[in-house]
């Protein structure tokens, strides 16, 4: 059965949303992933894991944004750095259509980090006008815990910046879209003495390539690892909060 919203006719649209389904939003990013992955890494895996999750939860997958909001990353010129005010008119107006169509469950799947804050912030908007349910998946974030185990490092090393998970929940995900893995790069920032301060920088500091970690040490049998554990969270978490 078909679950993108914007590959089925209007009428069957209806027809779905009148059985209450889930309606999943993807959002993701178009920005430097270092020297071996595609810019649109983060939607790209969004995506991908909308997709299977629906497949086992006939969840709707609503129209998605190609860019997100990477002023974080901004000093790579190939970095798209979206104003956060075009991608909060986009979901805002997305989030408002489809509970204006009956939709009473939602799920983004947010593959950026710095969309979260957005999402957040339409959906309790949201919610002094409708009565839903919503929860959000901070994808790279989600890994991370769910990776114990599986990866060979942890911290920013496994789950920096196109690093060990990313890079192998893509070789799993997509392999043709990966080439090899550019050398490891160490955070600098990583061991401050005032790690307790927020403090603002460019990512180019970070990283002169984009990845921050080692990728080299990633497979694609560990990406499937990490896809197949956080898969079974997420469906497990969709059949007990969504009753």
């Amino acid at each position: 059965m078909q679950n993108y919203i914007r590959k089925m006719p209007g009428k069957q649209y209806l027809e779905r949303m009148e059985k209450d389904p889930l309606v999943i939003i993807p959002t993701g990013a178009c920005e430097v992933y270092g020297p071996h992955l595609p810019m649109g890494t983060d939607l790209l895996v969004a995506k991908r894991i909308a997709e299977l999750v629906a497949e086992e939860t006939d969840a709707l997958i609503a129209p998605t944004i190609e860019a997100g909001e990477s002023s974080a990353l901004a000093s790579f010129p190939c970095t798209f750095a979206m104003p956060r005010k075009i991608l909060e008119d986009y979901l805002d107006y997305i989030l408002g259509k489809v509970l204006k169509d009956g939709a009473k469950k939602i799920l983004f799947i947010t593959g950026h980090a710095g969309n979260v804050d957005t999402v957040n912030y339409l959906s309790k908007k949201y919610m002094e006008q409708y009565d839903f349910k919503m929860a959000q998946v901070d994808w790279w974030r989600f890994a991370t815990v769910h990776n114990k185990g599986i990866c060979q490092y942890e911290g920013y090393m496994c789950n920096g910046h196109a690093s060990e998970c990313g890079t192998s929940v893509m070789l799993y995900l997509f392999p043709e879209l990966v080439d090899e893995a550019g050398e490891t790069c160490v955070d600098p920032h990583t061991s401050s003495e005032f790690s307790d301060f927020i403090t603002l920088g460019k990512f180019t500091d970070k990283t002169y390539n984009g990845t921050v970690g080692d990728a080299t040490v990633a497979t694609r049998e560990k990406g499937e690892k990490i896809v197949e554990a956080c898969l079974a969270r997420i469906l497990k978490f969709i059949k007990a909060y969504y009753k």
